[in-house]
């Protein structure tokens, strides 16, 4: 069984900048590709980012240049730096590792 955390989320203003982390307990399998989804209201569950083992990351064309996803294996986390936040932005954000997803953290970007 494995657990991801996520924290992170908020209310910033159009142009700011959050950054999320995602907490992997339970039974880590270090060859696991992770990941950032996203879900708006009304919306399906999409891809924003990921990286594998191996620090290759992949990323949505929408955040190509304003988003990073890094790794700490060390400490089975990983991050989504976002910057220059747009109002679209705003979603639940959702960690993935394998067969598993965390409870998901609201971010909100609005003025």
């Amino acid at each position: 069984q494995v657990q991801l955390v996520e924290s992170g989320g908020g209310l910033v203003q159009p142009g700011g900048s959050l950054r999320l982390s995602c907490a992997a307990s339970g039974r880590i399998f270090s060859g696991n590709t992770m990941a950032w989804y996203r879900q708006a209201p009304g919306n399906q569950r999409e891809l924003v980012a990921a990286v594998t083992p191996f620090g290759a990351r992949n990323y949505a064309e929408f955040v190509k240049g304003r988003f990073a996803i890094t790794r700490d294996n060390a400490k089975n986390t990983v991050y989504l730096q976002m910057n220059s936040l747009k109002p679209e932005d705003t979603a639940v954000y959702y960690c993935w590792m394998g067969d598993y997803w965390g409870q998901g953290t609201q971010v909100t970007v609005s003025s």
